[in-house]
């Protein structure tokens, strides 16, 4: 295994007993470590890593620790509390994301030869449109703190370092499948696919019942799914609603 990726990987599962400084004004707005209110959830900060869309780690992405406010925290220790009675653990890839991130990603996505990652995250999707397509926004509801990337891994299992296999579609086309120790969702975190697509028709049923099972126990704890992304999540009683500038955030990951 890579040795950066096994530090970046000691750091994420250890991150609860490193004290980060969160700053006195994300406290004041109401912002937490999510290991603060539950150490047992899995972290795996793809953006502060080379394992992402880009290739590369995401600015404002510096450490590799999970920020929300805490009203999701407190949300997303319930459901870590009812899947681990089905034999699972949540698995975090993303929730707050400063907006400088957000413009890191949109300089990306104007820079239409830069294809490092595409047989990875957008194997059928051409660079040029993923502004039109929604892939890529000039604002992201993580950036109001209460959105959350994730997926679950079997309780006890470990994650570890991505390994490429590949996956045939019901339409026939093969897509890669990133993994990482977790459970298979029918596609991996980040494909700019239609195969993401919670309710895809592309996926066999038993992926499919998976993310339906995830999506039963998320909105049970009042979290709403973004109907293209199966892992993406927002707190529907959110802090920090999208109709408000002042509900985005910009302070850095660390």
């Amino acid at each position: 295994m890579n040795i950066v990726y096994r530090i970046v990987m000691v750091l994420v599962v250890m991150n609860f007993f490193i004290c980060y400084p969160l700053s006195d004004f994300a406290r004041e707005k109401g912002f937490v470590y999510l290991h603060e209110v539950d150490p047992t959830v899995l972290v795996s900060m793809r953006y502060c890593t080379h394992e992402n869309f880009l290739g590369r780690p995401v600015k404002g992405y510096n450490e590799p620790v999970v920020i929300m406010t805490r009203q999701a925290a407190e949300a997303l220790k319930k459901v870590q509390a009812d899947v681990k009675k089905d034999g699972y653990s949540v698995v975090v890839y993303d929730t707050y994301r400063p907006q400088q991130a957000v413009n890191d990603f949109v300089q990306w996505g104007k820079d239409v030869n830069d294809q490092q990652k595409k047989s990875s995250y957008y194997p059928r999707v051409t660079k040029a449109d993923v502004f039109e397509l929604g892939y890529v926004a000039y604002k992201s509801g993580h950036s109001r703190g209460s959105t959350v990337d994730l997926t679950l891994i079997k309780d006890g299992d470990e994650l570890h370092a991505v390994q490429e296999k590949e996956c045939v579609l019901l339409d026939g086309h093969t897509i890669k499948w990133l993994d990482d120790g977790t459970i298979f969702m029918g596609s991996s975190f980040d494909l700019f696919d239609l195969a993401s697509h919670t309710d895809t028709d592309l996926i066999k049923q038993e992926y499919k019942d998976r993310r339906m099972y995830l999506k039963s126990v998320m909105s049970k704890h009042g979290f709403v799914n973004l109907p293209d992304e199966w892992w993406h999540y927002t707190l529907k009683d959110e802090p920090y609603p999208a109709r408000k500038d002042s509900s985005y955030f910009d302070f850095v990951i660390e």
